[in-house]
């Protein structure tokens, strides 16, 4: 019998009793686009909508080979690590194993959209959810493929770099220890995950990886069409606007974060082209963009539950904005 970590519940599994499956739904929407192709089609040439599927797919291409790369690395650490490894790895203290989490981040070339599933097989193999949250966080945004994209993005101003890092170690640990403090073990409801108690590592593998494409890449989708939406509808034009009032630009630049849904891989390149904004303003957008968006929204809520996903994203948001800006302050 598998054991839950400790201090984290899990759900009861889920019987189909009859319901309609993920096939049958997928057949009846086939078959409702070679009945509506037509009328589709015209709908689709409109300049709003090409701009919303653009936005959409290209939000998906650049997650998902990041996600399969998550998925992968949790499958393994849910089969084929032993929880005693993390008993060695980590130190026995909560408030030490944060920092040391929060570190590994730098070692993992991965997006948020990797580090969900990681951060759920963590909590599942005994690592106490601090620190696992830490390293949920610290992961997109201090790996060496998101500073070096970071680098040559800003390459007039190197300071972004050590600013990016620095800022981002700061709010990983900051949320690792206010989880220690004020997190509830019942706030996280990972779901039972019987595909792992098979005596068979390879098939306990593959069922891993195939429930964890199919439950993330869910809310992937749902993240990714709510950003594409909100590309359509909010004007640029607002946008220089804001970039006048150094509060309003710094609440701005957060806000787009969360809305664009952005790789952390791909970030940096939006934020150097927002050259109307202070350094400080974009380093709030490169800070807030790996941690709180739609898409790791919807993620987090499909991995860890809605209970969390509505108290763990707005602290972290609030964190992240004030950490930002205080670092901008003393680095930029």
């Amino acid at each position: 019998m598998r054991v839950a970590a400790p201090g984290v519940p899990e759900e009861a599994p889920h019987r189909p009793g009859g319901r309609i499956g993920s096939v049958e739904v997928l057949a009846g929407l086939l078959i409702l686009l070679v009945v509506f192709r037509e009328p589709l089609a015209g709908a689709l040439a409109t300049p709003r909508l090409q701009t919303w599927t653009t936005v959409f797919v290209s939000v998906l291409v650049q997650a998902v080979p990041f996600l399969v790369f998550g998925v992968l690395l949790s499958a393994v650490i849910a089969v084929f690590v032993p929880r005693s490894f993390w008993a060695r790895a980590l130190p026995r203290h909560p408030a030490l194993a944060v920092p040391v989490a929060s570190a590994a981040g730098v070692v993992l070339p991965g997006c948020e959209c990797g580090a969900v599933p990681i951060a759920g097989s963590l909590i599942r193999r005994g690592v106490t959810p601090a620190a696992a949250l830490a390293f949920l966080l610290a992961a997109p945004a201090i790996n060496p493929i998101v500073l070096t994209a970071t680098a040559v993005a800003f390459p007039d101003d190197p300071r972004m770099v050590l600013a990016r890092a620095v800022a981002s170690l700061v709010v990983a640990m900051v949320m690792g220890w206010l989880w220690l403090r004020l997190g509830r073990a019942d706030w996280i409801r990972l779901p039972r995950r019987p595909e792992l108690d098979d005596s068979s590592r390879g098939r306990a593998f593959w069922a891993a990886v195939r429930h964890d494409v199919t439950h993330a890449g869910g809310f992937l989708v749902i993240g990714a069409a709510a950003a594409a939406t909100i590309n359509v509808v909010v004007p640029e034009r607002w946008l220089q606007t804001l970039a006048d009032n150094p509060v309003l630009s710094v609440l701005a630049l957060a806000a787009l974060a969360v809305l664009l849904s952005l790789c952390s891989e791909a970030d940096a390149f939006v934020a150097a082209s927002l050259a109307q904004f202070s350094l400080t303003s974009r380093l709030v957008f490169l800070v807030v963009g790996p941690m709180v968006d739609l898409k790791l929204i919807s993620m987090q809520t499909g991995v860890f539950g809605r209970r969390f996903a509505l108290r763990f994203a707005p602290a972290t948001f609030a964190v992240a904005v004030a950490v930002a800006v205080a670092t901008g302050a003393v680095l930029l």
